[in-house]
């Protein structure tokens, strides 16, 4: 059975290259049909263009003179089209006798084809060929159906999009927005008055979100044009006005006026600010790499698990609890959706012990969501708190729960602010929720420790050893072997200087003023 090109992989691989026909076919498209398209649907649309055109091809092709069949016996001068040679005309210029036993009686034409290659072949064979059209299980006509625009697209549609994004980028006429592409000359006017009202819109509805489609209810864009067309003109329009923020996840477009957002969506918080240490990570042990990887904090730079996970548990440090934030560490940022273009995504977040839902926002940049304020103040859960997120079956909503049970009376480490300088000692404090033992802490005078970490955590004067070098004894004193734990010194710096546990760790090992005393354990060198 005799193939097409468009059959072959490396057609769509290799040779692929979007035409001015392919161009002018989309446009077509376009025109006839009044709808913006997704790459996906472009790239099908020119895949099974491609196809046709090849169909119509050969059949010109074939449609010029005999099909040649190994079968038959040709006279010198007769035309003949040739499936072997993709087609082509040629015309039969000698013949002599072929000499092989095995095929008994047959003879040698000799071929003139158009390019005016010269080119034998066998003839008048009795033995069953595939070039002919009777052959079982072949025929010399190419093979309708053998590949549909479909199950081309599920090997090779990537490599399509790039190429057609690659030539629509550099046509004026085209516009894209939100993943689907249009003409700009087909786009209905949205005029100054029709952004100001959008505006009022979502100001009445605490500034989002809201689909171009709930805007259009009150926004009369075009109305004779039709509805996605609207959308897509009014999507348009408002990505293009610094009002309006578009705050949707990949496949939805949502917009959100952007002087109504929390100001931690568009700037990170001090707190939650990190300066990339240079450290020798060489330095770190296998148990301290574990831990690290344990804590798994955003600043690690883990790789993400291989397999994707349906939740994720993550321990809740100090600026997170402070700011109401959740890390998106390297387990847990895969749950969380993406966005084509936009810088904030809104998801909502379903608190899993009471089924309230509130609002999140996905920095995803700056490697945190942030809204759970009141989530960790209405369920008090301490600074190493075991905190879950789940996801659902809408990919924009997102479950937070943790581990819930009848709060009982714990000693834990308290930071207590004494001569501008952070101490500790245990307390006993009334715990609901599930907690890492090493890494608990409560903070009770707030202002006090923010007044430490404006002095300390803000002045980069003091280096992060200089800050460890105070806090190591502090936390050692709690501990009736006079040590501590790598963990619990992660936690507690993070109070006055967020740094992931890379930098924390290699200062443990470098530096003789700290000596460890066995497994993750250290202290302050008695030297």
């Amino acid at each position: 059975m005799l193939q097409r090109q468009t059959y072959s992989a490396s057609y769509w691989t290799d040779s692929f290259r979007v035409t001015n026909a392919d161009i002018e076919h989309i446009f077509s498209i376009f025109l006839e049909e009044e709808t913006p398209l997704s790459n996906r649907e472009l790239a099908l649309r020119v895949i099974a263009f491609r196809l046709k055109q090849e169909e119509d091809r050969l059949r010109r092709l074939i449609e010029r003179g005999q099909l040649f069949q190994p079968k038959n016996k040709y006279a010198v001068g007769q035309e003949l089209i040739f499936p072997a040679f993709d087609y082509t005309l040629g015309k039969v210029i000698s013949e002599r006798p072929g000499q092989n036993a095995d095929y008994g009686d047959f003879s040698v034409i000799k071929i003139e084809l158009e390019d005016k290659r010269q080119v034998e072949v066998a003839a008048g064979l009795s033995k069953p060929h595939a070039l002919n059209i009777d052959a079982a299980g072949g025929s010399a006509r190419p093979s309708p159906g053998s590949a549909n625009a479909e199950e081309i697209f599920a090997q090779h549609g990537e490599t399509i999009i790039d190429e057609i994004e690659a030539r629509l980028v550099d046509e004026k006429d085209a516009v894209y927005m939100a993943g689907r592409w249009f003409v700009r000359t087909l786009l209905a006017d949205v005029g100054v008055g029709d952004l100001h009202l959008a505006e009022a819109i979502l100001d009445i509805n605490e500034g989002g979100p809201l689909t171009a489609a709930a805007l259009l209810n009150d926004v009369e864009v075009a109305k004779e044009a039709p509805q996605a067309v609207r959308e897509f003109s009014l999507n348009v329009a408002l990505s293009q006005d610094d009002r309006f923020d578009e705050v949707g996840p990949t496949g939805q477009v949502l917009w959100f006026l952007r002087r109504l957002e929390p100001p931690e969506v568009n700037k990170a918080p001090d707190r939650l600010a990190y300066q990339p240490t240079d450290y020798a990570r060489d330095l770190l042990s296998n148990e301290l790499h574990a831990l690290e990887a344990d804590l798994d904090d955003e600043f690690s730079d883990l790789p993400p698990p291989t397999k994707a996970a349906q939740e994720a548990t993550l321990t809740l440090i100090y600026p997170h609890r402070r700011l109401g934030t959740l890390p998106l560490t390297s387990r847990v940022q895969a749950l969380f959706p993406t966005a084509l273009e936009a810088q904030r995504v809104r998801v909502t977040l379903v608190d899993g012990q009471t089924g309230a839902e509130f609002a999140g926002w996905i920095a995803r940049e700056r490697r945190y969501v942030f809204g759970l304020d009141s989530f960790y103040r209405t369920h008090k859960l301490p600074i190493g708190a075991y905190v879950t997120i789940k996801r659902t079956d809408d990919p924009a909503q997102l479950i937070i729960d943790f581990e819930s049970h009848r709060p009982h009376t714990e000693y834990i480490r308290l930071a207590v602010p004494a001569n501008n300088k952070l101490t500790f000692a245990n307390f006993k404090r009334s715990i609901g929720a599930g907690y890492d033992e090493l890494m608990i802490l409560g903070a009770e005078d707030l202002e006090g420790v923010d007044a430490i970490w404006s002095t300390t955590g803000r002045d980069k004067r003091r280096s992060l050893f200089d800050i460890m070098r105070d806090l190591v004894p502090e936390l050692a004193k709690l501990n009736p072997q006079n040590a501590v734990h790598a963990k619990t010194l992660y936690s507690a710096v993070n109070v006055i200087r967020r740094s992931p546990p890379g930098p924390i760790f290699a200062q443990l090992v470098a530096r003789p003023e700290f000596e460890h005393v066995g497994g993750p354990y250290w202290r302050l060198s008695s030297s």
